[in-house]
C-alpha cells in the first residue's frame, strides 16, 4: 500500500531543442507530480486537526460571547437596581440589586470558565494525536474575560464598583 501513487499536481516547463541544423524547436512538457498514499494520508490528517482545532475555538469563542452577555447584563441590571434604589423607588419582591448582579455576574463567571476548561481538556485529547500551540487567540481571549469576570464579581461583592 505504500507504494500506491496518486496523481495531486501537474507542472507544465518550457523547453527550446536544437535539432541539429540550427533551428531550434520549442517544446511544451508536462510533468506530474505524484504523492505517496502517506503523504496523502498526513496531508489530510494535518486538515482534519485544523479543523478540530477551528471547531474548537468556535465553541470557546461561543462560550465567550454567552459569558460576556451575561456578565455585561448582571452588571447593568446592579447598577439599574442600585440607582432606583437610592432614588427611594421600592423594588419589587425584596431582591437587592446586588444579589440579582452578583448571581448574573457570577453565573457568567463560572460559564466563562467553565468553557475554558472545557477547551483545555479537548486540546490536552487532541495533543496525544498531533503537535499543536496550547496558546491561541480565543484562549488567551478567554483568560481575559474570566479574570474581568472575577474583577466584576469581586467589586460587587466588595461594593468597589
Amino acid at each position: 500500500m505504500d507504494n500506491q501513487t496518486t496523481e495531486s499536481s501537474s507542472q507544465v516547463v518550457k523547453d527550446q531543442t536544437d535539432i541539429g541544423d540550427g533551428r531550434a524547436v520549442q517544446v511544451e512538457v508536462t510533468t506530474k507530480v505524484v504523492k505517496s498514499s502517506n503523504e496523502l494520508a498526513e496531508d489530510r490528517t494535518d486538515l482534519a486537526t485544523a479543523r478540530t482545532l477551528m471547531a474548537m475555538d468556535r465553541s470557546l469563542m461561543a462560550w465567550i460571547r454567552t459569558s460576556l452577555s451575561m456578565i455585561s447584563f448582571g452588571f447593568t441590571i446592579y447598577k439599574i437596581l442600585e440607582g432606583f434604589q437610592k432614588s427611594g423607588n421600592v423594588i419589587a419582591h425584596g431582591l437587592s440589586p446586588r444579589t440579582v448582579g452578583l448571581f448574573l455576574v457570577g453565573l457568567g463567571t463560572v460559564a466563562m470558565i467553565a468553557g475554558t476548561i472545557e477547551y483545555f481538556e479537548r486540546l490536552k485529547i487532541l495533543r496525544q494525536f498531533h503537535t499543536v500551540k496550547t496558546w491561541r487567540a480565543s484562549l488567551v481571549m478567554a483568560v481575559i474575560m474570566s479574570a474581568v469576570g472575577l474583577f466584576v464579581f469581586l467589586s460587587i461583592v466588595t461594593k468597589l464598583l
